[in-house]
């Protein structure tokens, strides 16, 4: 059974979660405040949290960069704050996805379903990754379209393998020029469009209407499979 812990001050919330994924087969753990989420999850060792950012006692984002010191468990972020640098914040901690409240219980299942998807492969640790358009092969640092190899550069290259390590994670401007450009360029969000665009044009099927290489605006890029 898929073990959930479930992050949140309001009782409210947390106990329409614990419904809603109790009655799908989830087995649900609880926590109301940061630390004893962190404890939680050491002795429980979760497969998937969802983790609301408003805690009383420590900040969410903590709670993160906690978890993320031991474990690479998938974390999906459940707040009401809205703005760009809060959800930007969360995910340079490690968080993998993020979803704004109000929230539609679908909407919420959809991305917790793939959040666990997503640990498994993980732990399998699968170095070729398929899509409907191209395959990556990490283990030889090559892509594949139609059984022929794509020509990338480095940078290009580099792009895609960070994505095509994290798939359906949401990986941040600020890390993706980091690792790709380095620490002084983190704030050249310009050269991101510019080289998801030449991507796009050799990889998806139709460049204007991307299935896998998705921009997710003011936020970062996900790969989709």
């Amino acid at each position: 059974m898929t073990s959930v812990l479930v992050v949140d001050d309001e009782p409210q919330i947390v106990r329409a979660l614990r419904i809603n994924l109790s009655a799908r087969g989830y087995d649900v753990m609880t926590a109301y405040d940061g630390r004893s989420a962190l404890g939680v999850a050491v002795e429980g060792k979760p497969d998937v949290v969802v983790l609301d950012l408003g805690l009383p006692d420590i900040d969410g984002v903590e709670v993160i960069a906690g978890l993320r010191g031991w474990s690479s468990i998938p974390i999906i972020v459940l707040s009401a704050r809205t703005d760009s640098r809060a959800k930007v914040e969360a995910l340079d901690a490690g968080a993998d996805d993020y979803v704004t409240k109000p929230f539609g219980m679908d909407e919420l299942l959809a991305r917790l379903r793939a959040a666990v998807r997503r640990g498994l492969a993980r732990e399998v640790g699968d170095p070729v990754v398929e899509t409907s358009s191209f395959v990556v092969d990490l283990a030889v640092k090559k892509v594949r379209r139609d059984g022929h190899e794509v020509h990338l550069t480095p940078t290009e290259w580099g792009l895609v393998e960070i994505l095509a390590r994290n798939p359906g994670r949401l990986v941040s401007q600020k890390q993706l020029l980091q690792e790709v450009w380095g620490p002084m360029h983190v704030n050249e969000s310009q050269y991101l469009r510019v080289y998801f665009a030449q991507l796009r044009r050799k990889l998806e099927d139709d460049p204007a209407h991307p299935r896998h290489l998705i921009t997710e605006p003011g936020m970062g890029y996900r790969f989709e499979v």
